[in-house]
């Protein structure tokens, strides 16, 4: 039996973000076809890791901060750190996830030619960048990102992105995010015809760029005590949000349950989900309602949704209406009278709901596993 190629897989850490959901979901499957490594920068590790796979920590003492100082301090022992466990270890493919391990893993390749490297970007980079990181990023990701061997993200979006507005010339592909579905773990197609309050539902980090607080302005146009919103996350805008409910009088009907590990039990217990982001990769929480057979209303932001709910065939939504899409619903990015429209009518035309339900549920696979590990592995493999 041939020796498997060993396969080290760099990122900043292990929390729990969508890119470390998506290694999460890989892992398992990596280690039929590699020897793996998962390497992180720091000691924060909140999904579970296959026995088989080996885990190397470059900064185990250090807490992560958002400071350019503490970025820039660190990058050059970080880098220094990893090129020496490439070579000692004699690893043959380096795969990077993010624009600092990218960067990385570049001069990995420029500086040991016998080593595969395949970097990942997982966001819509002019949008989710902003100020002097949008001007770093301008400037040195076509010096480094061309080093590499492949690209692949999660939207055809974010590799025009990457192409038009940074430079990038590499070979780019699109591989989009797994997701498992199960008969047995799915909203009940039997919607009532009436609910009262409709349950709503959305799940992630609360900050500026997922814009939660959108949620309740548009709940806030309706009659108060017709819907119920949970939001299941932490972050810095939980404080915020709690005000505006309070502001809004809708303290009885908002939730925060914290973070949370069994997001599919959860989730089949509501009737809608809303993602409200201003921009995203290809949001790993729209796909898990969907893979439950919830029915979602989503902001048509870049980049994700409208490949998701609407086999990325470009729409345009009038501000203040929403679009009934093939697979789900969608408003316009910050249009919190689009989305309250949108909500009324989930509420109002139950039959819609369940057709959705079933859409949903119908499209979640053909993200399966088996079809998306596959992409991955050839491209590792080249």
């Amino acid at each position: 039996m041939s020796q498997k190629p060993k396969l080290s897989i760099l990122t900043i850490d292990y929390g729990t973000g969508g890119t470390e959901r998506f290694i999460s979901l890989l892992l398992p499957e990596l280690i039929a076809d590699f020897e793996v490594t998962l390497v992180i920068f720091y000691n924060y590790v909140d999904y579970e890791i296959p026995k088989e796979v080996n885990l190397i920590i470059l900064k185990p003492n250090t807490k992560k901060k958002k400071s350019y100082l503490f970025k820039i301090k660190n990058f050059a022992s970080l880098f220094f750190k990893y090129r020496k466990f490439i070579q000692t270890e004699q690893i043959d493919i380096s795969f990077a996830l993010l624009p600092i391990p990218n960067i990385i893993n570049s001069l990995i390749h420029m500086s040991l030619k016998n080593v595969r490297t395949v970097i990942s970007e997982r966001c819509y980079p002019s949008l989710m960048y902003q100020g002097m990181q949008l001007k770093l990023a301008t400037l040195v990701f076509p010096i480094f990102y061309n080093k590499n061997d492949a690209l692949f993200s999660n939207s055809e979006h974010i590799n025009a992105d990457l192409k038009s507005n940074f430079g990038v010339k590499i070979p780019m592909n699109v591989i989009y995010n797994p997701i498992d579905t199960d008969d047995t773990l799915k909203v009940h197609s039997n919607v009532k015809s009436q609910i009262a309050p409709l349950k709503l539902v959305s799940t992630g980090r609360m900050y500026s760029a997922k814009n939660q607080k959108l949620i309740l302005e548009a709940i806030g146009l309706l009659d108060i005590g017709a819907f119920d919103l949970t939001i299941f996350g932490i972050g810095q805008l939980s404080d915020t949000l709690t005000s505006q409910a309070k502001a809004l009088h809708l303290e009885p009907y908002f939730h925060q349950p914290g973070k949370v590990s069994d997001i599919k039990d959860r989730l089949i217990q509501y009737d809608c989900f809303i993602l409200s982001s201003n921009t995203e990769g290809f949001p790993n929480v729209l796909l898990e309602a969907l893979s439950v057979g919830l029915p979602v209303i989503s902001t048509n932001c870049l980049s994700g949704p409208l490949e998701m709910l609407n086999d990325n065939e470009p729409i345009e939504i009038i501000m203040g209406t929403f679009f009934k899409a093939k697979y789900g619903i969608l408003v316009n990015v910050n249009d919190a009278l689009g989305l309250s429209k949108a909500i009324q009518y989930y509420s109002d035309h139950p039959d819609e709901r369940q057709k959705y339900s079933k859409l949903a549920f119908e499209r979640a696979k053909s993200y399966n596993m088996y079809k998306i590990y596959n992409q991955v592995r050839d491209l590792l493999m080249n």
